[in-house]
């Protein structure tokens, strides 16, 4: 695959405030990547930095093989699409589209036939005399991705583009993003803090924390390989039973004992809440534990169970409805398959 962008040691400083630490990634072209992580964690400063709109403070940004580390925006052939989306509002939504156009010159032939061709892309031809004032959020969020993509940039960029829409409009508007991903064929690369939105949108994930890149790959290695505690726990529900691993084996508090090839010392036993099932007293499964009900929670597809176990740690376990619930200080046996875990290292 061709690198759209590579990033080699790329860092911010504010001040003595670091927003970044030293970085590298590589984005391939066509890749649709998600940059993941909390409020705080860098990852708005990180796309800003490949966009031109912040230089960063150490290291080198390509795009296509061209060093454009110190080069503005308007020099990169890239385009950002702002969070609070940044249109005219004395402008209809043709005017709006048309704005970057004009400003470089182009033929009024050309612009015509670019306009058009980006308003149908995003499926507001209806719209196109309609002023912005006039259209609803998502309406209004389609014409700042038909702005930018009308520039035909290498490399799209998205700063939280569904923030600011309600729950339906925003998996309306994934559906749309996917859409349009796979008609253009481009490259973006899209900020946001939202686990279930990267996992919908992305073909890759770089999860950032405290200005780190702390694990990138695809949305089904980063569920179910985390590589962190932090990752585990962002990315969707993970029950973490800590232990020790001594000799390429793992025992826990909790009174697991499994092989588990790595180094010596502290260490965690991650498994999903859906890889979980609760057993009867008849079952078996090849990792098992006893706990008390603590909590159950009807969330309309399954009853969701809260475990208290004697090691004082808790786990949690999807049970269909229809199976008769376990009464709250009840005892209650859950297992699963030993390949449904992943063990790592405890690093805190």
């Amino acid at each position: 695959m061709e690198i759209a962008v590579r990033l080699s040691g790329v860092a911010k400083r504010f001040g003595e405030v670091v927003a970044v630490q030293p970085l590298d990634l590589t984005i391939e072209r066509g890749d649709f990547l998600a940059i993941l992580g909390p409020s705080g964690c860098g990852k708005t400063t990180l796309l800003r930095m490949i966009g031109g709109f912040t230089l960063p403070s150490a290291g080198r940004i390509e795009v296509n093989g061209r060093d454009v580390t110190r080069l503005g925006p308007e020099k990169r052939p890239t385009n950002m699409v702002f969070q609070g989306y940044g249109l005219f509002p004395h402008m209809n939504l043709r005017q709006n589209i048309a704005y970057g156009l004009k400003l470089k010159k182009l033929p009024a032939a050309e612009i015509d036939r670019r306009v058009a061709a980006a308003i149908a892309l995003v499926r507001l031809d209806e719209q196109a005399n309609r002023t912005v004032t006039e259209l609803s959020g998502g309406q209004q969020q389609r014409v700042a991705l038909a702005r930018a993509l009308v520039m035909e940039p290498e490399v799209l960029l998205l700063d939280e583009p569904l923030a600011a829409l309600d729950l339906k409009l925003r998996q309306a508007m994934q559906e749309e993003l996917r859409r349009i991903h796979r008609t253009v064929g481009g490259t973006f690369v899209f900020v946001t803090h939202d686990q279930g939105e990267a996992l919908a949108l992305a073909n890759r994930i770089a999860v950032m924390n405290a200005g780190r890149v702390e694990q990138i790959g695809t949305p089904e290695e980063i569920y179910s390989a985390p590589a962190s505690r932090f990752v585990a726990t962002f990315i969707g529900e993970a029950n973490l039973l800590a232990g020790e691993r001594c000799g390429d084996t793992l025992t826990t508090r909790c009174g697991i004992v499994c092989s588990a090839p790595g180094p010596d010392g502290p260490a965690l036993l991650i498994v999903r809440p859906e890889s979980v099932r609760r057993l009867g007293s008849q079952d078996t499964a090849d990792v098992m534990v006893g706990g008390r009900v603590e909590e159950a929670v009807f969330l309309g597809g399954h009853v969701h169970y809260t475990l208290a176990l004697p090691s004082a740690e808790r786990i949690v376990l999807h049970d269909a409805i229809d199976a008769e619930r376990a009464a709250i200080g009840s005892d209650m046996l859950a297992g699963w398959n030993r390949r449904a875990q992943r063990v790592i290292r405890d690093s805190g």
